[in-house]
C-alpha cells in the first residue's frame, strides 16, 4: 500500500517537473538509508545520473518560466515526464523494504506503466493550462505558475517518501486544482468560439 502511494506521489510530481522527484530519490538512495533501490535501478543513484539530472533540472526551472519557451518545454515533457514518472514509481514501489511487497518486487513493469500513466495525466493538465494562462495574462502567468508547480513537485516528492498518506491527500488536491484549471481552459475556449460565431453572424 505505502509503496504504491509513494510511487504515485513521485510520479505525479514528475508530471509537474521531471527532475525533482528523480533527484530526490537518487540523492536519498546515494547518501541515506531512506531509499534502497531494487536490482536494475542502481544507475539512478550513480554520479552521472545525479549530475545530468541536476543540470536538466536547472534548465527546466529556468526555461519553464519564460513565456513561449515553457510551451516548448512542455512539448518535450510529453515524453520526458512520463518516462521519469515510470522510473521513480518502479524504483520505489519495487523496493521491498518500503512495505515488504514481494509482488511489486517481482513485477516492476507494473510500476513502470503506472508511473508513466500518473505522470502523463498530471503533465497533460499542466501543458494544457499553461498556453491559455499565458495568452490571458500576456505571459505574466508563466513564472508564477512554474514556481507554484515546482513547489508542488517538491512538496509531493517529500510527502511521497516521508508521509505517503499525506502524499495521497496532496495528490488529490493537486489533481483537483489541475481539473479546475482544465475546466477554466475549456470554458475560455468555448467563450472565444461563441464570440467568433457571433462576430461571423454580425
Amino acid at each position: 500500500m505505502f509503496a504504491a502511494l509513494t510511487g504515485a506521489g513521485l510520479s505525479a510530481a514528475a508530471g509537474l517537473n521531471a527532475y525533482i522527484p528523480f533527484l530526490l530519490v537518487a540523492l536519498l538512495a546515494r547518501f541515506t538509508d531512506v531509499a534502497n533501490l531494487p536490482a536494475g535501478f542502481e544507475w539512478v543513484e550513480s554520479t552521472w545520473a545525479i549530475v545530468i539530472g541536476a543540470v536538466l533540472l536547472i534548465g527546466e526551472v529556468v526555461v519553464d518560466k519564460i513565456p513561449a519557451l515553457d510551451s516548448v518545454n512542455d512539448a518535450l515533457g510529453t515524453v520526458v515526464r512520463p518516462a521519469s514518472g515510470a522510473v521513480v514509481f518502479a524504483a520505489t514501489a519495487a523496493a521491498a523494504d518500503l512495505d515488504s511487497s514481494a509482488w511489486m518486487t517481482d513485477h516492476p513493469w507494473v510500476g513502470l506503466i503506472g508511473g508513466a500513466i500518473v505522470a502523463g495525466i498530471f503533465h497533460t493538465g499542466k501543458a494544457a493550462a499553461r498556453p491559455v494562462a499565458n495568452a490571458g495574462t500576456a505571459g505574466f502567468a508563466a513564472p508564477v505558475l512554474s514556481t507554484a508547480e515546482d513547489a508542488a513537485a517538491v512538496t509531493l516528492s517529500l510527502a511521497a517518501v516521508f508521509a505517503p498518506v499525506l502524499a495521497l491527500v496532496l495528490l488529490l488536491l493537486v489533481a483537483w486544482m489541475l481539473w479546475r484549471a482544465w475546466r477554466s481552459v475549456v470554458r475560455m475556449r468555448e467563450r472565444r468560439a461563441d464570440r467568433r460565431r457571433a462576430a461571423g453572424v454580425v
